[in-house]
């Protein structure tokens, strides 16, 4: 099979891999329908985390090929959506609602679904299979299931977002932009996205946002309280993962507000004093996506919601490379490879 492989810094080649095996009688192989770029993908591209010759992806919806002995919640040709991380959905953790902390957990990071096939472990925990065939149209919002729309729903639920409410969102990308959607359909009153950039700030205003603050620092802090009545935000989406961004969401979280941070922690200290004074609720890391996939599901195959919207650029699995340079430059938002 071929498969998307970062060998250094910037440096993104696809090579051909053998195809992927049952290991564990509780896998399954399936075959990719589209699989996408992440945002996190940036870290390791930027040379902020250490990477040497990684197989990189974690999002993915494809057909099941084969399953293991052990497998009874999903069968060979079921169109399938999974998590980034692989959980068994019956640890106490996971009936909690926390499957990303599974305690026998695997991030597919490490397996790799920038790729034509892949393993998926502890298949029945993590897989959930579509009613039938999706549409073609469909695949794309299916996608962002896997991960950033799943992961900007936590976001939101963290964040307390709900009716009456006032959700700021610090982060344009696409986790911070299926945040706004969320919110909205978690019924918010007022969602105010922070963003400088024209198309972003477009399919913000689709998905839900009523206001666009352009300014940052003291002056976006400044900005949300001036929209809040002095107050601040009852709920702020943190979907960047930067000391900047972290301070940016707790400021400007009224007292007693919610930040439900998503956004892959860099560098990011957090004063005691600051929280506090603040008396916030601060609520977040990563998104058990497992939790919401029914639901999820449920939505875009109603044609309730299209986050697949986020998806500003396609591109075939081989030109991969072109993909990260895009999102890295900010000509894309999010780049969907096609298999």
């Amino acid at each position: 099979m071929r498969q998307v492989v970062m060998t250094k810094p910037r440096e993104i080649v696809v090579e051909d891999r053998a195809d992927p095996k049952i290991v564990e009688p509780t896998d399954a192989i399936i075959r990719l329908a589209a699989t996408c770029i992440c945002g996190s993908d940036l870290w390791p591209y930027r040379g902020v985390q250490d990477v040497h010759h990684q197989v990189m992806g974690h999002e993915y919806v494809g057909v099941v090929e084969e399953v293991g002995r052990e497998v009874t919640t999903i069968k060979v040709g079921d169109f399938v959506v999974g998590s980034f991380w692989a959980s068994d959905n019956t640890c106490e953790i996971c009936q909690a609602g926390y499957q990303s902390h599974c305690v026998h957990r695997t991030v597919m990071g490490l397996i790799g679904t920038q790729s034509e096939l892949a393993r998926v472990p502890l298949a029945d925990g993590t897989l959930v299979a579509t009613p039938s065939q999706p549409d073609n149209d469909l695949i794309p919002s299916l996608l962002a299931a896997s991960d950033v729309l799943g992961t900007g729903w936590f976001a939101a639920v963290a964040a307390n977002a709900g009716p009456g409410k006032t959700v700021a969102v610090v982060g344009d990308g696409a986790v911070g932009l299926l945040g706004i959607l969320a919110a909205k359909q978690l019924g918010a009153e007022r969602i105010i996205a922070f963003s400088r950039h024209a198309a972003r700030q477009k399919l913000a205003r689709e998905f839900g946002a009523t206001d666009i603050i352009e300014e940052r620092g003291d002056e976006g802090v400044a900005k949300v309280y001036a929209l809040t009545d002095g107050l601040g935000a009852h709920s702020v989406i943190e979907a960047v993962g930067t000391q900047e961004a972290m301070m940016q969401a707790i400021r400007s979280a009224r007292s007693g507000g919610h930040v439900g941070f998503v956004g892959v922690s860099h560098g990011v200290n957090i004063p005691g004093e600051l929280l506090f004074g603040t008396g916030i609720h601060l609520h977040g890391g990563p998104a058990p996506v497992r939790q919401y996939l029914p639901e999820l599901i449920n939505l875009i195959w109603d044609r309730k919601i299209d986050p697949g919207k986020v998806f500003d650029l396609t591109l075939p699995l081989e030109q991969a490379a072109e993909g990260y340079r895009a999102m890295d430059e900010r000509r894309a938002i999010k780049v969907l490879l096609t298999v």
